[in-house]
């Protein structure tokens, strides 16, 4: 997953969870902002941030933020980037005989990725994480029932045939585990584990980062 052009910038502030004021190259612009989350952790004053430019010339926002520093770690915040690097990483683990289908309408949801071989069809969920803890990275950032109810949906899928997966996108690299996020949600940790006790598998992949790209790479531990 790659973006077409990448300037750097320092962040002042988010006066709202779409828009954010950034100095680039000595001025001020108002940027989007490419994920409406907290983010309180990673969007601190005086940051380095990196920003995608927009191709659209009739847009408010010339550039959108898509990546931030945090200390050592290069960490991807752009809430589409999980699904479309998700996308390259299933084609490569189904093969090219695969059908992959994004955006499967399964009873009350929409589960993001429908993936069918000669033997097996699969549901995939998809989430992208974040929120960053010493090397443990937890999701989710805020409370999620729709999370929740897609979780729930997989079980029942599970049950009629279907394969299925929760595909946790670390927008990151170089942490050592990943976790449900009890504390901002133990609904969610609650329905994840009922889903890994049900035949629902949980994976975690970290990924590499760039200012210009995002890269499904390797497995995290998962510690439910």
């Amino acid at each position: 997953m790659n973006y077409d052009v990448i300037v750097k910038g320092k962040f002042i502030s988010r006066p709202n969870r779409f828009i954010a004021n950034v100095e680039i190259g000595g001025k001020t612009e108002v940027v989007h902002v490419k994920n409406t989350g907290r983010c309180k952790e990673l969007l601190a004053e005086g940051a380095e941030v990196y920003l995608a430019l927009s191709d659209n010339p009739q847009r408010k926002t010339k550039y959108d933020l898509v990546a931030v520093k945090k200390g050592s770690l290069l960490i991807n915040m752009d809430s589409m980037a999980p699904n479309k690097a998700a996308g390259e990483y299933l084609r490569k683990i189904f093969g090219k005989k695969a059908l992959i289908k994004p955006e499967k309408t399964y009873g009350q949801s929409r589960i993001d990725f429908y993936a069918e071989t000669k033997d097996e069809k699969w549901l995939i969920e998809v989430k992208g994480v974040t929120l960053e803890e010493n090397g443990r990275v937890l999701f989710p950032d805020a409370p999620t029932e729709r999370g929740v109810k897609h979780i729930y949906e997989l079980c029942k899928a599970v049950r009629e045939g279907y394969k299925a997966c929760i595909l946790f996108v670390i927008q990151m690299k170089g942490v050592r585990e990943f976790s449900p996020n009890d504390k901002t949600d133990p609904e969610f940790g609650k329905a994840l584990r009922y889903a890994d006790k049900h035949g629902v598998k949980i994976k975690a992949i970290d990924c590499i980062v760039t200012p210009q790209s995002m890269v499904l790479d390797g497995e995290v531990k998962v510690v439910l």
